[in-house]
C-alpha cells in the first residue's frame, strides 16, 4: 500500500504531538518509509509544505535527504486531476472555488492511478453535506472510491512507535498491510 500524504497531516502532527525538535524518532519513521516506497508526498502537496523558508517543517522538508525519500517522483495526470475536481467537488467550479479547493484534486489524481494499492492520508475529517467547493477531502475520495486514513488512522495501522529501530524486520517496517 502506498499512503500518500496531505499537508494537514504532517502540520497536525507538527504543531501537536510530534515537534520535529520533541520526537525526531517520528520524523526518522516517515523518512524511513518513504525510503521504503510505502509514504509519499506529491509534488504539488510538497511545495504546498515548502513554501514557508521560515516555518520548521518547511526546513525539514527542504532538506535533501527528506526530498530523495518522500517527495513523489510521479507527475499528476491531467485527466485525472481533471476527474478528481468534476467528481469530488463539482464540474463546472469557477475560479474562487477552484482556489478554495487548492490543491486536493492534485492528491486524489495519484491515489486515483492504482485505487486498489493508494490511499490517501489526511488530518480532514468526513463532513457530509458541505457545499461544493467546501467539500471535505474524505468526502470527495469517497465520492471516488478512494480509500483514505485520519492522521491518527494512519499511525495506528503502521504501528508508529518511538523505538520503531527496534521492531524492524530484517531492514523493514513489518506493519505494512
Amino acid at each position: 500500500m502506498l499512503y500518500l500524504i496531505d499537508a494537514s497531516c504532517l502540520i497536525y502532527l507538527k504543531n501537536t504531538f510530534y515537534p520535529i525538535s520533541d520526537v525526531p524518532e517520528f520524523w526518522e519513521w516517515l523518512e524511513y518509509l518513504g525510503n521504503q516506497g510505502v509514504v509519499k508526498i506529491p509534488v504539488e502537496i510538497y511545495e504546498e509544505i515548502t513554501d514557508s523558508s521560515s516555518d520548521e517543517l518547511a526546513t525539514w522538508a527542504k532538506q535533501a535527504e527528506i526530498k530523495s525519500a518522500l517527495k513523489f517522483a510521479e507527475e499528476a495526470d491531467v485527466a485525472l486531476v481533471q476527474r478528481a475536481t468534476d467528481v469530488g467537488y463539482a464540474p463546472d467550479m469557477n475560479d474562487v472555488e477552484l482556489e478554495e479547493v487548492g490543491r486536493d484534486p492534485f492528491l486524489i489524481s495519484y491515489a486515483l492511478v492504482d485505487i486498489s494499492r493508494r490511499l490517501v492520508v489526511t488530518n480532514e475529517v468526513s463532513k457530509p453535506g458541505k457545499t461544493r467547493h467546501r467539500t471535505h477531502l474524505p468526502n470527495a475520495c469517497m465520492k471516488l472510491n478512494i480509500k483514505w486514513r485520519t492522521t491518527v488512522e494512519f499511525l495506528h495501522e503502521l504501528q508508529f512507535n518511538t523505538s520503531w529501530r527496534e521492531h524492524l524486520v530484517e531492514g523493514f517496517w513489518p506493519y505494512v498491510p
